[in-house]
This record gives structure tokens, C-alpha cells and sequence, in this order.
């Protein structure tokens, strides 16, 4: 071993023995002593090596990585990242982040003395055997991702100064309205297809993440050239988007519906930070599952205002329920006041906001138990019909023409709930909110009403409860 850790590490020996076992099983890494960025800003010297691990997907592969060695280490897990060439790019996925950062439940789980390094790297290699992290850029990606690279060099760990810098990629001369669809499954597909279709953007990126070449969708698109669409799987296609939509959800063998949101939350982690750097005065809107967690997790990721933040919520079954009463029921007068809010599912309930004043108490509950005749009759009709992909993909494209031409619309969507209705904690909720090239300029007040209140506070409890066990 060619390098030994300074006096500063609190168990130098125990962290000596494990050097040398790395040292003995992957002779080609290298140490040294560097200065780590966290993100709060603040920086140690740290102990790090790096090298490559072998990697068997169908051929052989080399992955470079390279290990941070906290000074509590081994009772506090290495932070490990990618450490790829200029000509390799990153596959963001369930276990690697944008900015090559690496998620591993052994890191998690980590416990001395039963987890050691040479575990850990045992553990890296059979992820990446599950899902390669990196793949081959082009030659212009590969500009692309020396610049990137060489701006990531600067800060340790890939934080962007998100005050000072702007990132373009050189990608949006002459483009003032973009729109960015991260996933390329069917509903990135139908949000795609949606947005072209009503014109609302002058180009529309697709940020496919998948594994390998372009399969599906993604590959008919670019078979049969839509025009003005791009697909990417470099991050620095979106940058200047003025909407960036999300569209993914993990895939993976989660057992219970926590395990599939936490892979979720891991999948975003990886995502939001990247948009967020190349498009930062984008609005974020997100069409992923459970739309009311992922978009705080959203939120939370971005550091944006919650303004900029929404999700799909009710949007569609508020477009259906006014349809519904305007042309089913005949009830024009209703329609233009009825929403659905709260949150996605059975849970789900109508609403109004605004209501003509009646002469005394006993007109003012006929009024309102007629409206609630009518919203139920409708409500029963829209339990029949499902969201497949293109009707989400046609109300995504509903939102983002509001958002980008500045249409100052009502749209019943999902947004920071606490303040509204008795509700003190942080969940997003679908409620009527006008939306301009800002996101949300304000949310539109509900008719006061009990029951809904009830509702919608028990909505946001469960969600609340739920986020408390989610690993940010």
C-alpha cells in the first residue's frame, strides 16, 4: 500500500487494513488526498482512490469509479461516484444519479464490522451488472460531456451554484419556448406526441433514459422525424426548457408500495438536480406516480420555488367533470365553477369556487344540495373512465400551453396545500390555481364547505405520513 491515511482519521488502523485488502483485490486503483465539497458548501481532506471494477453486460467492461473515505470511516460509509471519461455518458438509473453519484442499499445498511469496502465494490459490480451505468457518447455528446465534466471537476460532488451560473449547452439559439419530457415510456410518448400536436412549444426535447438504443416509441419517433422533437439521453439537450415534464417511474422488483415510491425518490434524485441546473427557471410538471409524493420530492430536490412545482393532479378529471355538466347534464351555469381536488384516486372529491349568493338559508341549501345532485351524477359517470397515457399526455399539454403562452388559466393541479384548509404540513394537493409562465400565480379560493375541508385534510395526512418514511 503506497498510501496511508493522515492522523485526522479517528480509526486509523481499522481503515488501514481495509486499504490494504482493496489494495490486494483491485491493484489499479490509485490513493490520494483531496479536498471534498459537501453540499452545504463546507470542504475536508479527504482520503480517496479510484480505479475500475470489472463489469460483465454481455461483453466486458472497465466502470471507473472513484470512493470518498470519511474520516469516521469505518463506522460511516465511503461517498462513491462514476468517475467516467469524456467519451462515456451517464445512464441515470436506480442506483447512479446525474452527476455520477452512486445509491447502494449496502451503503444505506451500512454497519461496522459487517460491512467493509471490499464488500461494497462486490455489491457495485452486481448492480452494474443488473444495469450498466455508463454508455458510449457520440462525438458531439462527448464535447458536451467534457465541458459538463470539467465544470463537475471543480465541485467534488457535481453541486451546481444554481445563483451564478447558467448552463446552455448550446443547444437553444433561436428557440424561446422549449418544452423537455424526461422518460421515453408511453405516457413521455403521449405527452410528446400532445404537445407537438397542439403546437405549444418550438421544439420538444425527450430525454430517454432507458438502457442501450432507442427501442419503442423513442425509436419511431426518430424513425419518422416529428417535427421539431429531439431525443436525447444527455441532459444538456433540456437546458433553457421553459417546462420540463416528468414522466418516469422505476421499474424495479419493489415488494411493498413504500419500496416502489422510494425507488421512485432514488430514480428522481438522480434527475431533478440535472434539469434543475440546465433549465432553472423552468417549471417543473410532474406526471409521475403518486403525483402528490413525487412532487414534493420534486420540490425538495430542486430548491425551486413552490410556485414552479406542480403536478398533473385532477387536471384531467376537472376537464372531464366541466364537459360533463356543459354538454351531459346540461348545467353550463355549474360547470365553469366545478373541480375536482385532492389527490389522484378514489380520494378524489368535486368542488366549487365560487357560488351565487342566495337570499336566505333555506334557497342557499337547496342551491347547494342541487349542486351536489349534479357533481355526484358526474362523478359517477367519470368512475368508468380510466387515464390512459394519451388522455394524461393531452392534459400535460393543456398545462404546459397555460404555462408557456402565459394564458393565466384555472387548472385543478397539484400544489403546496399547507395554509389552505386547516392543512399544516408540507403535501401537494390538486386545487384550482391559475397557471402563467411562472407556474402558479395564485391559487383560487374554494367555497367554504365542511365536509370537503374534512377531505382534504385526511388526504393530506395520510400523504404527510407517507413522505415521513421516504429516504430523501
Amino acid at each position: 500500500l503506497i498510501f496511508s491515511p493522515p492522523s485526522q482519521y479517528k480509526f486509523r488502523d481499522l481503515t488501514i487494513e481495509e486499504l490494504k485488502n482493496v489494495s490486494k483485490t483491485y491493484p489499479n486503483f490509485t490513493f490520494s488526498m483531496n479536498t471534498y465539497t459537501f453540499k452545504d458548501g463546507s470542504q475536508k481532506d479527504l482520503l480517496n482512490f479510484s480505479g475500475t471494477v470489472p463489469v460483465k453486460y454481455g461483453n466486458s467492461y472497465n466502470i471507473p469509479i472513484c470512493l470518498w473515505i470519511l474520516d469516521s470511516h469505518p463506522f460511516a460509509p465511503p461517498i462513491c461516484f462514476l468517475k467516467p471519461t469524456a467519451n462515456m455518458g451517464i445512464a441515470v438509473g436506480k442506483h447512479v444519479d446525474a452527476r455520477g453519484r452512486i445509491y447502494l442499499p449496502y451503503l444505506q445498511n451500512w454497519s461496522h464490522p459487517k460491512s467493509t469496502l471490499i464488500g461494497l465494490i462486490k455489491e457495485m459490480i452486481a448492480k452494474f451488472e443488473e444495469e450498466l451505468p455508463l454508455y458510449s457518447l457520440s462525438s458531439s455528446d462527448a464535447a458536451r460531456q467534457s465541458e459538463l465534466l470539467s465544470y463537475i471537476a471543480k465541485i467534488t460532488e457535481g453541486e451546481t451554484d444554481m445563483k451564478s451560473r447558467s448552463t446552455t449547452g448550446g443547444r437553444t439559439e433561436g428557440c424561446s419556448n422549449k418544452i423537455t419530457v424526461v422518460g421515453a415510456g408511453d405516457l413521455g410518448i403521449a405527452c410528446v406526441l400532445a404537445v407537438a400536436a397542439k403546437d405549444v412549444a418550438d421544439k420538444v426535447v425527450l430525454l430517454d433514459l432507458s438502457e442501450g438504443a432507442a427501442k419503442g416509441g423513442a425509436m419511431d419517433l426518430e424513425i419518422f422525424a416529428v417535427p421539431n422533437v429531439e431525443i436525447s439521453k444527455d441532459f444538456s439537450a433540456s437546458a433553457d426548457s421553459k417546462v420540463v415534464v416528468l414522466t418516469v417511474n422505476s421499474l424495479g422488483n419493489a415488494q411493498t408500495y413504500l419500496d416502489v415510491i422510494q425507488s421512485n425518490v432514488d430514480l428522481f434524485r438522480g434527475i431533478i438536480p440535472a434539469v434543475s441546473h440546465y433549465s432553472q427557471n423552468a417549471v417543473l410538471l410532474v406526471a409521475s406516480h403518486p403525483v402528490e409524493v413525487m412532487t414534493f420530492v420534486s420540490w425538495k430536490l430542486s430548491s425551486f420555488p413552490k410556485s414552479r412545482v406542480i403536478g398533473v393532479g385532477a387536471n384531467l378529471d376537472s376537464e372531464r367533470l366541466q364537459y360533463l355538466l356543459s354538454n351531459l347534464l346540461k348545467a353550463e351555469v355549474l360547470a365553469k365553477d366545478a373541480w375536482v381536488v385532492g389527490e389522484q384516486g378514489e380520494d378524489k372529491v368535486p368542488s366549487w369556487t365560487s357560488c351565487n349568493v342566495a337570499a336566505n338559508q333555506t334557497e342557499a341549501m337547496a342551491a347547494h344540495n342541487s349542486r351536489e345532485q349534479v357533481a355526484n351524477r358526474a362523478m359517477e359517470v367519470l368512475k368508468g373512465k380510466g387515464q390512459r397515457s394519451w388522455s394524461v399526455g393531452l392534459s400535460v399539454a393543456d398545462l404546459a400551453d397555460s404555462i408557456v403562452k402565459d394564458k393565466r388559466k384555472v387548472h385543478s393541479v397539484s400544489t403546496l396545500a399547507k395554509g389552505c384548509c386547516n392543512i399544516n404540513s408540507e403535501v401537494f394537493l390538486s386545487l384550482p390555481c391559475v397557471l402563467g409562465t411562472s407556474g402558479v400565480i395564485e391559487m383560487v379560493r374554494l367555497e367554504e364547505d365542511p365536509l370537503l375541508q374534512e377531505k382534504l385534510q385526511g388526504s393530506a395526512g395520510s400523504i404527510h405520513d407517507l413522505q415521513q418514511q421516504l429516504k430523501l
